[in-house]
């Protein structure tokens, strides 16, 4: 996460190949849209010994991402729906635009996307829609016959359906009973919040060199640090001015007897996430 900054002092010899200690200034300012930079005041920052973006992946691995293909399977969905989902890696069926993924043969081969297909034109709101002649009791005590006209009606309704394309808009408002897409965004949301929680307390109690707070200039100092690599991280937490929303995770090498001296920018940033 972030671009590497230089270290101040050049020529220096590798920080694993040295003893002692060195110290750490760094300055950070947040520059928002079409305005001056401003300085990062009374802000706490994290030197860790590991990447915090290392660290979030670490407690990732740990608890397990939803599986999708796992979640899928669980559902109480015809095996059809679900070979779809799968296909097409659609988990939300209710999402606008979904009438432009579905074919003819996605309706007429998938119960449940024929059966809202057919709820969507229900009650006379389409002209000319074919209505299946074949009985459900027939299909035990005339089996034949309901294939046979089973079979016609599908015939029937996959040419109109080519025709009328547009008769196929609005059938997501009839999949909203049983769409799995809330239930995976809140599986999700339920990961996202164990690692949002989990990883400042693992980079705070097994990663922590130091934490410095920054002065009124946006500055901040940390003196008698082991030489070696660091990372300078604001965690989860954002700086702000204006519209931007920064956090950072640095790689700053430590040099003994020297001091090493960065300046945190919007350019060696990420972006914070304004949706997370």
């Amino acid at each position: 996460m972030g671009l590497v900054v230089a270290c101040a002092i050049a020529g220096a010899a590798p920080a694993q190949d040295q003893g002692g200690t060195g110290a750490l200034e760094f300055t950070a300012y947040v520059s928002p849209t079409a305005a001056k930079p401003e300085p990062v005041r009374n802000f706490t920052f994290y030197l860790l010994t590991k990447s915090f973006e290392d660290i979030r992946h670490e407690i990732e691995a740990k608890n397990g991402a939803p599986d999708r293909e796992k979640f899928i399977a669980a559902l109480k969905l015809s095996p059809e729906l679900k070979e779809w989902m799968h296909v097409h890696e659609v988990l939300d069926l209710t999402m606008p635009g979904l009438d432009k993924l579905l074919t003819p043969d996605d309706i007429l081969g998938v119960p449940e996307l024929l059966l809202a297909y057919q709820r969507s034109n229900s009650g006379g709101v389409t002209s000319g829609i074919p209505k299946p002649k074949y009985r459900d009791a027939d299909k035990t005590e005339r089996p034949e016959r309901y294939a046979k006209e089973h079979q016609e009606y599908l015939t029937a309704l996959k040419k109109f359906i080519q025709s009328h394309p547009e008769t196929v808009a609005g059938i997501e408002l009839e999949l909203d009973g049983i769409n799995p897409g809330r239930k995976w965004a809140e599986a999700q949301n339920s990961y996202r919040k164990k690692v949002r929680q989990q990883a400042p307390m693992r980079a705070q109690t097994k990663y922590l060199a130091v934490r410095v707070d920054t002065n009124l200039e946006g500055m901040a100092h940390a003196a008698r640090l082991p030489a070696g690599n660091y990372w300078l991280s604001t965690l989860d937490l954002e700086a702000g001015a204006g519209d931007s929303r920064l956090i950072w995770d640095v790689p700053v090498t430590i040099y003994a007897g020297q001091t090493t001296r960065i300046e945190l920018t919007n350019l060696n940033s990420t972006e914070a996430l304004k949706n997370e």
